[in-house]
């Protein structure tokens, strides 16, 4: 059975632990889009990890984690972040990468970085991972899959192509030094001494395991709303978001995805660029960044604060409908224990008009908050495993929130480690 996991929102949902905690019945878990660009946290038995291209499941000995085709690897900082995992006391995690994964090329973060101080006032807010012009080249039929670093010959060749484009862009636009092709050919051939031991046919690998009937776990990165067909466009990320881009990025047929767990949080938090109806600022912002999680409301990749706000049905309700949802987990409801009363967002006047449907972005632009005051529960509710015992305001904020998005909400996470965790039947 294959199990996606992924995020209604802007990302920054809590997926790493539910991803962790699904691990322990998985037999492979994959990462099938994204890069370094974005991270997930977990904590367990052997510390805190904030994971960034690592699938969330290499601290089970018995889970093969996959890099899927999909993702934008940047080798030495994956190199660096296994070491971190097992200097951390964690056993060596089973890895597999697929041949067919594209790599994070030298000049890939260096184009990120001048295009955004190109923008200036009009930055995406990268997080100048080389994200976007990584994916550039890959559909621009100009990127370098893993299996090319095995023929010099051709690798050679096919460098001094495309450093010919990239040093015209360098020189004319950018105004910046050029590359060296016997320099990135050398350090492209330190990568594939560093990468060798972890590279195979996962396509392979992958059809025989559903044909032996093992559990494969999807892993997403970052949420609904910043992919860059339905997310907040153009301030999204450049790889599909959505589990049904699982399919592409991992190598597995659309079918075989059964069941699609999306991850929201109690309030919204967002790092980066982009519009946020629901956003609040100030002193408001500032206690709830305080309040959220076990070292605040950071991210788990740039450390930049997140950018807060109240739960956004309108937002959330689409992101459920876009990524297939068959079940919801709601994070960090202890998160909100401070408040005498919770406002949550359930509609956009836009115009002068009332919406729940969640618009494109020049409409976005325009849309206020429409809030509806709930009472707050003002109590520790971490520890607690079943949803009746929680305080009855709690329980009436998931339940208000569960009709608003129309998706069961299975799970309510209500503490940072994996056992804190509320199983609801639905």
């Amino acid at each position: 059975m294959v199990k996606a996991i992924v995020g209604a929102n802007w990302g920054d949902e809590g997926k790493g632990k539910i991803t962790d905690m699904f691990a322990q019945e998985a037999d492979i878990v994959i990462r099938f889009q994204g890069g370094a660009n974005a991270g997930h946290t977990i904590i367990n038995e052997y510390g805190k990890f904030a994971l960034h291209q690592l699938p969330s499941g290499v601290c089970y000995s018995h889970t093969m984690n996959i890099i899927g085709n999909g993702v934008a690897l940047n080798i030495p900082k994956f190199i660096e972040e296994i070491k971190s995992v097992t200097d951390a006391g964690v056993p060596a995690p089973h890895i597999m990468v697929s041949e067919r994964t594209q790599i994070m090329m030298p000049y890939h973060v260096l184009l990120d970085t001048y295009e955004e101080e190109r923008l200036a006032d009009r930055q995406f807010g990268s997080t100048k991972s080389g994200i976007a012009p990584f994916y550039s080249d890959k559909y621009a039929k100009i990127g370098f899959q893993i299996n090319e670093l095995f023929d010099e010959e051709g690798l050679r060749d096919k460098l001094e192509h495309v450093l010919e484009v990239k040093n015209l862009m360098l020189e004319h636009v950018y105004h910046k030094p050029l590359l060296k092709v016997d320099e990135i050919f050398d350090e492209l051939m330190r990568q594939r001494e560093l990468i060798a031991p972890y590279v195979g046919d996962t396509t392979t690998y992958i059809h025989n395991a559903l044909k032996a009937g093992k559990n494969i776990l999807l892993e997403g990165q970052l949420g609904s709303l910043k992919d860059p067909d339905f997310g907040i466009y153009p301030m999204v990320t450049s790889s599909s978001t959505l589990a049904g881009y699982g399919a592409v990025g991992a190598g597995i047929p659309a079918y075989e995805i059964r069941d699609i767990v999306v991850v929201t949080k109690a309030y919204s938090s967002a790092v980066g660029a982009g519009e946020f109806v629901s956003e609040i600022f100030g002193e408001a912002a500032d206690k709830m960044r305080t309040h959220g999680g076990d070292a605040g409301e950071y991210g788990a990749t740039t450390h930049r604060p997140r950018r807060m706000g109240w739960f956004d049905c309108v937002a959330t309700r689409y992101g459920m409908m876009v990524q297939g949802a068959t079940q919801a987990v709601l994070t960090a409801l202890d998160c909100l224990s401070y408040l005498d009363e919770i406002p949550v967002c359930v509609g956009y006047e836009i115009d002068g008009k009332v919406t729940k449907d969640f618009p494109v972005t020049h409409l976005l632009k325009k849309a206020k908050p429409v809030l509806k005051v709930l009472p707050g529960f003002k109590q520790d509710i971490s520890g607690i495993k079943e949803f009746d015992q929680l305080p009855k305001a709690a329980q009436e904020y998931v339940e208000f929130i569960e009709q608003e998005i129309g998706v069961p909400i299975t799970m309510v996470s209500n503490g940072p480690r994996r056992e804190d965790m509320i199983f609801r039947n639905k």
